[in-house]
């Protein structure tokens, strides 16, 4: 990464949740990973960095028309909601607003809200990023430094194939992959208990072991993920669903534990030996 990268001095680590193509969770899985580690004791904030579909105030039950305040003319307040901070272009805009901007003014609005955003200290940023590998990833990985990404797939062929060419754009511009996870890996029947891989199965894991990198996490697919999140009350908010906060505390235990892993490893000073040749 560049001369250009800093870090937020106030956010221990900064964590992108991303994808290569729209549609398998991303979001879901961003918020329920903030919240699983928020319900863990870490203070958590969580970035929604889709501009043109911000999706983060539906999934965060933040009504319509609520606004961050504005600190000295140019810091956001993050808005709260299931104890963590939250910001988004969606708090900013009419839901309605179509967003019809060219990438540079994208790039601008991302790194303006990631940057002007008042976090108190934190933990964890989590950010979610917008499907695909574009200019937003770019500016990222160009403007702070980032603890690592978190890969999201399903397990069918055209998701893998797309969640490639995301792990292969943070390898080229130095975000390490902090692992896969496997969303909508198995479904298990409400009625008579059978559990059904429809999507396929073992996916993530070729996908992990292709680039050396681990399956931090399995998520069923489950209705009520998707009920909760329509309402605006993420599974891991919700006292009624132990079996699945127990699969995204699982995630959140391993993305904590490999973000642990690639501090020492950006930490560790370099050995130096010195021959008599």
């Amino acid at each position: 990464m560049g001369q250009s990268v800093k870090k937020l001095e106030n956010i221990k680590h900064i964590v992108c949740v991303a994808s290569g193509k729209g549609g398998v969770g991303k979001s879901t899985t961003a918020a329920n990973l903030a919240l699983a580690l928020s319900a863990q004791g870490f203070a958590v904030g969580l970035l929604d960095a889709d501009i043109y579909g911000p999706s983060l105030p539906v999934v965060m039950g933040i009504a319509a028309g609520t606004r961050p305040e504005i600190r000295d003319k140019r810091l956001m307040v993050p808005l709260r909601a299931h104890g963590i901070e939250c910001n988004s272009m969606g708090f900013l805009v009419d839901e309605r607003t179509a967003m019809v901007w060219r990438a540079p003014m994208v790039v601008s609005a991302f790194t303006q809200i990631l940057t002007d955003t008042a976090w108190s200290a934190l933990d964890y940023l989590i950010i979610d990023m917008p499907p695909g590998t574009g200019d937003i990833q770019l500016s990222l990985a160009q403007t702070v430094a980032v603890r690592g990404a978190v890969i999201v797939t399903t397990p069918q062929d055209i998701a893998l194939s797309d969640a490639r060419k995301g792990i292969e754009m943070f390898k080229k511009v130095g975000v390490p992959v902090l692992g896969v996870v496997e969303n909508m890996s198995v479904h298990t029947c409400s009625n008579c208990g059978h559990a059904e891989a429809i999507f396929g199965s073992g996916g993530g894991e070729r996908l992990a072991q292709d680039y050396g990198v681990d399956v931090i996490g399995r998520l069923p697919l489950d209705i009520n993920i998707r009920e909760q999140t329509d309402l605006g009350v993420p599974v891991v908010a919700s006292s009624q669903y132990p079996n699945l906060q127990e699969a995204y505390a699982e995630l959140a235990r391993g993305v904590h534990a490999q973000a642990l892993a690639h501090e020492a490893h950006a930490n560790a000073a370099p050995t130096i030996s010195v021959a008599d040749d």
